[in-house]
């Protein structure tokens, strides 16, 4: 779906480069001097390079880039170079390792667990965002085992300065990407926070997205919805008018969906689910359009919904290394349109095939899925998932079975795709903070919940990015 999803807490950090660097001043014990010379350390690790460190309050932080094998089980058949970043506090506190599953942000972030046990953070970009892609890219390369194979390196790189407990987060596909990793490499961290993370372990069978969608919110707002659906389809014609007068004056393109009104048609098929996954149903209801409604206002509201731009090669594009991956190893969604099927030109178009190139094969591995649910229903250890009640993407969610270990599935109440620990009931996220905290190696001081970093509002400022289509 081409829709609004929270890839975590973002935000910029402005502060002075020397708050934390400064060496210390000789008879300094050797904690210190090693927090002093952070930098050398990680430079001092085979195939790391620095790109830029940039200052922020109380931390150190370095986007940096590693060298890895395109391909982990040939490891002599070339090299690319995967960028990372590292958010440092201190070698005495635990580490986050985050991933979005997509690009790495490269200014300083912390996420949820990150704040909540007051640690460092490694940051992943996944492979074939570029730049982190080889050239010329051999696609077949493209898998989650490839992926986890990455995450394992950075991390045994990583190790022996950041010795504490480590925890494997992520949101959305960066949810998906921390529980493969943890398949694949089940003894590298100490616990895995997945927040919304989807898990289609049949890609031919998607109904429950289509319960999902019969019964999510209220009566009044399912019928809202289907009714400027329809309203959207019967004005196609002014709508892609003014779409296709849009991309000219913007420089946009329509080379992977066809034209304007194959992207138009696209993007309201995608609305009934980029509204669930994002919009705060509480007050997005009241908002929604009626068929009355101007051509105006339509345009705005499609516009905050799912983004005219995120139909465009310039809106895809960045992300066909996700098309690729949805349409070769992680499925996606296959949910039914019957409000408007018979206003249809082109059914079938909303597929991660329409949006690859063709010159890029692509052939689907029904293997890896349930190969994956299995591995998590029945040996998953110290893993944490968090779903929204009306997120879409949790129509399909992980579940533990009775031989998974102190691993929990918890629910945030109406939440959306930006669900978290903090959303959730008050019995789930005591007890989902103090798992967090276990598995960190880190106790609450007396009288305290967690040993939280306090709020700061660059580093912990959530804020909405636009993903294309059929994005988690």
């Amino acid at each position: 779906m081409s829709l609004v999803v929270l890839i975590g807490t973002l935000g910029a950090g402005a502060a002075t480069a020397g708050a934390a660097t400064a060496a210390g001043p000789a008879g300094t014990t050797a904690g210190s001097r090693a927090e002093a010379d952070i930098k050398d350390r990680l430079l001092a690790i085979p195939g790391m390079s620095l790109i830029q460190e940039k200052p922020v309050d109380g931390y150190r932080f370095f986007v940096l880039n590693y060298t890895q094998p395109v391909d982990h089980r040939h490891p002599g058949k070339g090299t690319f170079q995967q960028r990372i970043t590292v958010l440092h506090k201190s070698t005495d506190r635990p580490t986050v390792f985050f991933t979005s599953g997509y690009n790495v942000n490269t200014e300083p972030t912390r996420s949820e667990p990150t704040k909540l046990i007051d640690g460092n953070q490694v940051s992943m970009e996944y492979r074939y965002f570029t730049p982190s892609r080889p050239q010329p890219a051999d696609w077949k390369k493209l898998d989650i085992q490839q992926a986890a194979a990455d995450q394992h390196r950075i991390f045994r790189a990583l190790k022996p300065i950041y010795s504490k407990h480590w925890i494997a987060t992520g949101g959305s596909k960066g949810g998906m990407t921390a529980t493969y990793y943890r398949r694949f490499y089940p003894h590298d961290m100490n616990g895995t926070v997945a927040y919304v993370a989807p898990n289609d372990v049949v890609n031919d069978e998607d109904s429950a997205y289509d319960r999902f969608f019969a019964t999510v919110g209220t009566a009044q707002c399912r019928k809202d919805l289907a009714a400027i659906e329809r309203e959207a389809l019967k004005r196609r014609g002014e709508m892609v008018d003014r779409f296709q007068k849009k991309a000219t004056t913007e420089g946009w393109t329509f080379k992977l969906a066809g034209n304007a009104d194959r992207a138009y048609e696209v993007m309201v098929t995608d609305l009934v689910f980029g509204f669930w996954q994002y919009q705060p149903a509480a007050t997005a209801c009241a908002e929604v359009p009626k068929p009355t409604a101007t051509t105006d206002a339509l345009w705005a509201w499609m516009d905050k919904i799912g983004g005219f731009d995120s139909y465009t090669d310039q809106g895809m594009e960045p992300y066909l290394p996700y098309y690729y991956q949805a349409g070769t190893q992680l499925g996606e969604p296959g949910y039914q349109y019957p409000n408007v099927a018979d206003l249809l030109r082109y059914p079938g178009i909303n597929n991660s095939r329409t949006f690859v190139p063709r010159d890029i094969p692509m052939t689907f591995d029904k293997k890896a899925m349930p190969d994956v649910d299995r591995w998590v229903r029945h040996h998953a250890q110290q893993m944490m998932f968090v779903n929204g009640q009306y997120d879409p993407w949790s129509s399909e969610h992980f579940t533990v079975g009775k031989g998974a270990k102190d691993s929990y599935v918890f629910t945030v109440p109406g939440g959306n795709h930006g669900s978290n620990i903090a959303k959730l009931k008050d019995a789930d996220r005591t007890k989902a903070t103090a798992r967090l905290l276990k598995w960190a190696g880190v106790a609450p001081a007396t009288g305290e919940a967690s040993p939280a970093a306090p709020y700061d509002k660059k580093l912990d400022k959530q804020q909405v990015q636009r993903m294309p289509l059929l994005h988690p």
